[in-house]
């Protein structure tokens, strides 16, 4: 029983081996040059073996005709013993000769059953005869028919024979096998000859770029294992040079994926300590409330609101490290105080070279975790402050916000001196998309971060030498695990 099943699983996984040869470029090549094989084979055969039984035919008419002449010359005084011989000789049964506009019945002899068949080779089209040679070869059954054509050297006007098919089949079985094995012997050299071409030019040359890929695969930072391009096929060696660029940025941006890690790191670690500074600050600052000075308990909030908003910052900066932003928790809030207050955070309340604008409905409430839009809006108004306040030239930012059947929106706009056209490839890209000298870009892509975490978007309006203009969308249609 163990032998029995062992010798099973041989059979499948020689079976599962050969179809794994066919998914292959070869096992497919190599299936696709039999197929044109076995096509070319077909090509040349029909044509050969129906030109074949035509000149068998014609011979079987110049035979009968020269066996008539004999007749007609010796003016009918042949012996029925030679008629017979003549007969014989020609491979029919009975001549029929039409001259000078007469039909004659020159030799003749019993006929052995009904005609089944007339073929006259005058009118025949190239269909027809490949039609006839093939129902000879299927039909194994010895038919009677007549064959008509016409005389040579000007015998006639027509020549006409009965004759058997025994030994027109056999003869064509006997060409048709000869000529099949001539055109498999050419068919299979030639389909060797190409196999090996297409395995030297083609498939090894792939299979060398496979292998180069996947030993680039095993450390793609090495810079060793990028792939020198060397094929002579235009094709591949367009890919190769294509893989080669691919690979190189690809082992540059890991490196660089690699220093941002451990720059995250770094700042994972940084953000821990200064939270930990942060929420001792925060215990102090709570006692503030309870002064006697008038002015330190009117600041003593905002102090304490500043500082809940740095610890926050520090634990989602450490949540953004490790990729595990919280979702936002979805409240409904009046706008209008939360902008007024990102206002003054950013110390735009107060006169000065930067004016900031507020054109929120005081009565226009939405549907959003305050505290992230609140970071969202920090992080647009201060990007705008600083591209103004980097011009040395006064300049206004503009808060506006409103909604429609789908969405609330808020646009923030300023008249500074809009983004480089570097900083537009990769806005929202982390530490690439900084817009300003020095910026790690950080700020932008967290924000966008944050919109699409409530299921909307933050986009780039316009960004020319007026100014710079963005639009947060926030949708009214509440998510599946809402409600």
């Amino acid at each position: 029983m163990v032998g029995r099943v062992t010798g099973e699983e041989q059979h499948a996984g020689t079976e599962a081996r050969r179809w794994r040869f066919f998914r292959t470029l070869s096992g497919r090549f190599l299936l696709l040059t039999v197929a044109f094989v076995i096509l070319a084979e077909v090509l040349v055969f029909l044509p050969s073996i129906a030109r074949y039984r035509y000149d068998l035919l014609a011979e079987r008419l110049k035979m009968a005709q020269i066996a008539a002449l004999t007749q007609l010359a010796a003016d009918d005084m042949v012996s029925p013993a030679l008629e017979a011989e003549l007969l014989a000789n020609a491979g029919v049964f009975n001549v029929v000769l039409r001259r000078d506009e007469v039909r004659q019945l020159v030799l003749s002899s019993p006929v052995p059953g009904p005609i089944a068949g007339s073929y006259d080779l005058r009118t025949a089209t190239s269909w027809e005869l490949i039609r006839d040679a093939l129902a000879v070869l299927a039909d194994r059954e010895v038919q009677v028919i007549r064959v008509i054509g016409n005389p040579v050297q000007e015998g006639g006007q027509l020549i006409e024979i009965t004759m058997d098919t025994r030994v027109l089949r056999a003869q064509l079985m006997d060409y048709g096998l000869r000529i099949l094995a001539l055109s498999a012997l050419f068919s299979a050299v030639t389909a060797v000859l190409l196999f090996i071409a297409v395995q030297r030019l083609l498939v090894l040359p792939i299979r060398r770029v496979v292998r180069h890929m996947q030993v680039w695969a095993e450390a793609p930072e090495d810079a060793r294992r990028v792939i020198a391009p060397s094929a002579e096929v235009m094709e591949l060696r367009e890919a190769e040079e294509a893989m080669a660029r691919m690979q190189t940025q690809l082992t540059g941006a890991l490196k660089q994926k690699e220093r941002l890690a451990q720059l995250g790191g770094a700042v994972a670690k940084i953000s821990h300590d200064l939270r930990n500074i942060l929420t001792t600050a925060q215990l102090f600052a709570d006692r503030l409330e309870g002064s006697a000075d008038p002015a330190v308990a009117r600041s003593a909030p905002k102090l304490i609101a500043s500082i809940s908003r740095a610890v926050s910052l520090c634990e989602s900066t450490l949540a953004f490290g490790k990729a595990e932003e919280a979702p936002p928790s979805l409240r409904r809030f009046a706008l209008a105080p939360l902008v007024g207050e990102v206002a003054e955070g950013e110390g735009l309340a107060d006169a000065g070279p930067v004016t900031c604008l507020i054109d929120v409905p005081p009565g226009m409430v939405l549907r959003a975790d305050p505290e992230q839009l609140h970071r969202v809006l920090s992080n647009l108004i201060r990007n705008a402050r600083q591209a103004i306040e980097a011009t040395g030239q006064p300049g206004t930012i503009e808060v506006s916000a409103g909604e429609d059947e789908a969405d609330w929106w808020i646009r923030v706009g300023d008249t500074g001196p809009g983004l480089p056209p570097k900083a537009r490839e990769h806005l929202f890209a982390a530490f690439q998309g900084g817009a300003r000298k020095g910026g790690t870009g950080l700020g932008l892509a967290i924000a966008d971060e944050l919109v699409r975490g409530h299921g909307g978007r933050l986009e780039l309006l316009r960004s020319d030498a007026e100014g710079s203009e963005f639009l947060i969308r926030l949708p009214k249609a509440e998510g599946p695990g809402e409600g």
